[in-house]
């Protein structure tokens, strides 16, 4: 997979080449890059932004630096993303979708957001983490990124680890545990080393259920 970050902050996704992104960077599982939106401005101070028409506070980024940077990367295997707090809710099965697009495109917006005209004539879809405001479009970026690459092939050592993980059934994880078997006075449930794993999965399952109904109960669609 190849995923291209048009930004104005290149610089933030240095975070990227730790732990297990790092990993699948250096095995080229992914190949990332970062393109300078600023490089693509036609003003000689690198303007790309701009007031916004009709009033209001804040600026605007422009569509002619946009377009140009969006333009000199994708092609027909592209697919175009656009993070803001207006688009649609990034879930897990949205990041199943994307890990099977070959190229992927982060448009990551600042100030007050981009030009529509960019939205309507480029992107192919507008994401949001939630329903919150951020001060860039980066760490979104960086966050569905993330979520993406961790489901391609050879990246996790353990591929069917992902099968337990959050929202698989629309089930939160059940609660885990490690040695000692106690801590502080708190033992881990009997059922975890009775070895009985019929019980185990039961027990698991049991848990999922329990979790989810407590902290989002929505998933149940209760």
């Amino acid at each position: 997979m190849k995923i291209d970050f048009l930004t104005l902050f290149p610089e933030m996704f240095s975070a990227l080449n730790s732990s297990i992104i790092g990993r699948a960077i250096t095995n080229k599982i992914v190949d990332i890059n970062c393109i300078n939106i600023r490089d693509f401005s036609l003003d000689k101070h690198k303007k790309v932004d701009d007031y916004v028409f009709g009033g209001g506070e804040g600026m605007l980024m422009m569509p002619q630096p946009l377009c140009d940077c969006i333009d000199s990367v994708k092609d027909k295997n592209s697919f175009v993303i656009y993070v803001t707090p207006s688009g649609r809710p990034f879930t897990q099965s949205v990041a199943k979708m994307l890990k099977d697009k070959p190229h992927l495109i982060f448009v990551c917006g600042h100030y007050e957001g981009i030009d529509q005209r960019v939205i309507d004539s480029r992107v192919d879809m507008e994401i949001s983490i939630g329903d919150y405001v951020l001060t860039n479009g980066e760490l979104p970026a960086m966050v569905i990124a993330d979520s993406v690459i961790r489901l391609l092939p050879n990246v996790l050592s353990n591929a069917e680890s992902t099968k337990n993980d959050s929202f698989e059934g629309n089930l939160l994880e059940h609660p885990q545990y490690t040695r000692p078997a106690e801590f502080q006075g708190m033992r881990v449930p009997e059922v975890l080393l009775s070895g009985n794993h019929q019980e185990i999965d039961k027990w698991k399952k049991e848990k999922q259920l329990e979790k989810t109904k407590l902290v989002r109960p929505d998933l149940l669609g209760e």
